[in-house]
């Protein structure tokens, strides 16, 4: 179907709005994204882009700008708190799309994401307030009193979705019982070790359920690292305390522990760990959900953003081939809600003694293969 003239919406501008407006605009498409905030900003910590998600950007022209941001990656080891090895596995995909996995920093890939947009494309201080769907077309109103009416509304509007609550499910985010506190510092307050490889690294005690991810940002000459503790407090964003973060990292390698003795708190970002339930639609005839509006999971298995961006494409290879947008909606769903699903179910179950001889489970397959 050719895009042309076709006005899209987008409702947000993170992973998955900012690559769906990449992809729907290379089809023509007249896209304008909608973001709440004032200006650009994301707070957080380091993620991985697999070869998957960076073949995506290679075939929207936009690979240079990710990869400029980013350090390659082998693949991932598994120890246990003290360091001790357990398993050692390289990044799956690798042969298929001629790269491997990069990691980068959250701030760093929205800004990567919206330096390839064209000028103008994102509206920021647009706050969605309702949207109304007319069949052939949806109605978006927004808190500072726009109001616009597109041919396609696509709702990347996160693991909050005000779309998804107004249209689709009224079910709120799922507690996972975990707090996770984030936060990047220098490489040189764990000496030795990255030494040798710039691997993603897991350090899991499985006794309490505790896990120290490390994602080393050695571009920046830094490392981003995710404690992630059990926790009966579902407050969205805990109170961080130094006697929290010492805690939680207890009778860990003491390279790991000093760290959160000496870390500027300021710094650390805390969230309670939180996902979806699957949901049986994503879309009408003219409006669809992308990324944690469709699919929010859980971080173990570090699919989110990956998802997102397959979304967008998935989305965009499916109104390609299809000849109506609602026609194009329903493919997009039919391909992609059943590898989500699964990654959602893989994430929720996290970690545990029998999974630590397989850094990959559910991922070796072709489910999220494209044209290299």
């Amino acid at each position: 179907m050719d895009l042309t003239g076709r006005t899209v919406a987008v409702i947000g501008a993170g992973f998955a709005g900012a690559s769906t407006a990449k992809a729907l605009s290379l089809l023509g498409a007249d896209v304008t994204v909608y973001e709440q905030a004032q200006q650009a900003g994301e707070v957080g910590a380091g993620i991985g882009l697999r070869p998957s998600s960076l073949a995506a950007f290679r075939e929207w022209g936009s690979l240079e700008a990710i990869q400029g941001v980013t350090s390659p990656s082998h693949g991932l080891r598994i120890f246990t708190p003290t360091s001790e090895p357990i398993h050692a596995e390289e990044w799956p995909e690798k042969d298929v799309f001629g790269l491997t996995t990069h990691f980068i920093h959250r701030r760093d890939f929205i800004d990567a994401l919206l330096s390839v947009l064209p000028e103008g494309m994102v509206a920021f201080g647009h706050r969605l307030v309702s949207v109304v769907d007319n069949g052939d077309s949806a109605t978006v109103s927004f808190q500072n009193g726009t109001e616009i009416t597109a041919d396609l509304v696509v709702a990347a509007d996160g693991i909050t979705s005000r779309v998804r609550g107004a249209l689709f499910s009224e079910k709120p985010p799922v507690f996972a019982h975990e707090h996770a506190y984030r936060a990047v510092f220098d490489l040189d307050l764990i000496p030795g070790v990255f030494d040798d490889d710039n691997d993603f690294h897991i350090y899991f005690d499985v006794p309490t359920n505790r896990h120290l991810y490390l994602v080393p940002l050695k571009h920046r000459g830094q490392v981003s690292f995710d404690i992630t503790v059990p926790s009966d407090d579902d407050t969205w964003s805990p109170k961080i305390t130094r006697e929290r973060l010492i805690e939680s990292l207890a009778g860990f390698d003491d390279r790991f522990e000093n760290v959160t003795r000496t870390i500027d708190l300021d710094t650390v970002n805390c969230r309670s760990a939180h996902d979806i339930d699957s949901i049986n639609l994503w879309h009408t005839d003219s409006i669809v959900l992308v990324g944690d509006a469709a699919h929010a999971m859980l971080h173990h298995q570090g699919q989110g953003a990956n998802s997102a961006i397959l979304g967008a494409k998935g989305l965009a290879d499916a109104l390609r081939d299809a000849d109506s947008i609602a026609a194009g909606l329903s493919a997009y769903q039919a391909a992609r809600k059943p590898i989500t699903d699964e990654y959602q179910r893989i994430s929720r179950a996290g970690w545990d003694e029998e999974s630590l001889d397989d850094g990959f489970p559910g991922q070796h397959g072709d489910a999220d293969r494209v044209e290299a």
